[in-house]
């Protein structure tokens, strides 16, 4: 696999290269709250403009139906973009159309554009290969105006998605890995090959349905599993206690309950938990044992007691991969248990991967310094796919 050294190796001055980020960060309106994913690209997009290349930027913004909509426009993307890296950037009001002809055009050398959201045009993500190509072919038209147009993937969070700005381009051009790309896949490789042990993995979120894949790969090869978030109250109820009106997959209680048959030494769940009224900030809360959830309560974070649990596992760890938060850690009442998550692995001196997506978006929120980690991704789907033993096109299509 080609990488951006080899391409800079090559010279790039005066040629436009096509860059695939992962912009897609969360809005408050117009408003930024979370500029990590900007932060990240920023390596290469400087590396790029530095050797002065023309850098054309795709990207993505949330989940819009195949058309415009203001309210996953990229424009504050740009504005943050242009402050992060020192130099303007242009915006293309659109993807392929009138303004990212004039905008392309009228780049120098070391300048930097973006184009409008990729996902405004519902041939990024259509399941049709031939639509997928000619939305491909229309952006490589954009580039190839000049001799040398190179394409460049830094997007990791999209690399698990066979998608047109992410695979069909690839295949037109000349293509390169990021230094995000890059650094994403050494990483994970290290997690998947010989990890130093013991090897402690920490998984949250909702649904044990989104992470059963990387539950079942990981299961044999770590030391200890520890497990919050929605998905403990499945565990639980396979344990035959009572969840109240916590979040359950009732369909998934047979599958974790073969996993607890399985995997039981290593399934580290709560032992307490923090349980509400309401899912709502102001909810009347208490804090009981994890067999004792009553009717019409939920849980919303691990307890004390499993904090120091979970605490005393991670200490002992020499590699640690954390996936997911541990409470509703948005709502102040419910934070405790992921915040202390996030600082027993910061004050470790294990290698430590914070697996992307709402767990990074945690540790920004709750004041955890970032350098107390070894390395924090981009891309949560991608991350647990890679580390599922999945093939990932954004990376395949990098090797050929």
């Amino acid at each position: 696999m080609l990488t951006l050294d080899d391409l800079l190796a090559d010279g790039v001055a005066d040629r436009t290269v096509l860059v695939r980020a992962d912009l897609n960060v969360p809005l408050d309106g117009s408003t930024i709250t979370d500029d990590g994913r900007i932060r990240a690209s920023q390596p290469t997009l400087n590396a790029l403009a530095g050797a002065g290349a023309k850098v054309v930027v795709m990207a993505h913004l949330g989940r819009p139906k195949g058309a415009p909509e203001d309210r996953y426009s990229l424009a504050p993307v740009a504005d943050r973009l242009g402050e992060l890296l020192g130099r303007p950037v242009a915006f293309a009001t659109d993807l392929v159309g009138e303004s990212a002809r004039s905008t392309v055009a009228g780049l120098s050398g070391g300048s930097v554009a973006l184009l409008e959201n990729v996902r405004f045009d519902p041939r990024e993500t259509a399941k049709d290969e031939a639509a997928r190509g000619e939305l491909a072919a229309e952006l490589v038209d954009l580039v190839s105006g000049g001799e040398g147009a190179a394409f460049v993937s830094d997007g990791f969070g999209v690399v698990h998605r066979k998608q047109a700005s992410v695979y069909e381009v690839a295949r037109l051009l000349p293509h390169y890995a990021g230094s995000l790309v890059s650094a994403e896949t050494e990483v994970l490789r290290r997690l998947t090959g010989e990890p130093e042990r013991p090897y402690v993995v920490i998984l949250g979120g909702s649904k044990v349905s989104d992470k059963l894949g990387v539950i079942t790969a990981l299961l044999p090869q770590v030391d200890a599993l520890l497990i919050g978030g929605g998905m403990a109250y499945t565990f639980l109820a396979a344990q035959g206690h009572g969840v109240g009106d916590s979040l359950l997959q009732a369909d998934q209680i047979d599958t974790t309950r073969g996993l607890l048959e399985k995997y039981g030494d290593k399934i580290v769940l709560p032992s307490d938990l923090v349980i509400a009224d309401d899912f709502a900030p102001d909810a009347a809360t208490e804090i009981v044992d994890a067999a004792g959830i009553p009717d019409g309560w939920q849980g919303l974070d691990i307890g004390p007691n499993t904090r120091e649990a979970f605490g005393r596992v991670i200490a002992q760890a020499r590699t640690i991969f954390w996936n997911g938060p541990v409470g509703v850690f948005e709502m102040k009442a419910f934070s405790a248990g992921t915040l202390a998550v996030a600082q027993a692995i910061a004050a470790s001196d294990a290698f430590s991967v914070v697996g992307g997506g709402d767990s990074a978006a945690a540790v920004r929120t709750l004041g955890v310094e970032e350098s107390g980690f070894s390395h924090i991704s981009t891309g949560g789907g991608a991350s647990l796919e890679f580390l599922e033993g999945a093939e990932l096109p954004g990376i395949a299509v990098l090797e050929d």
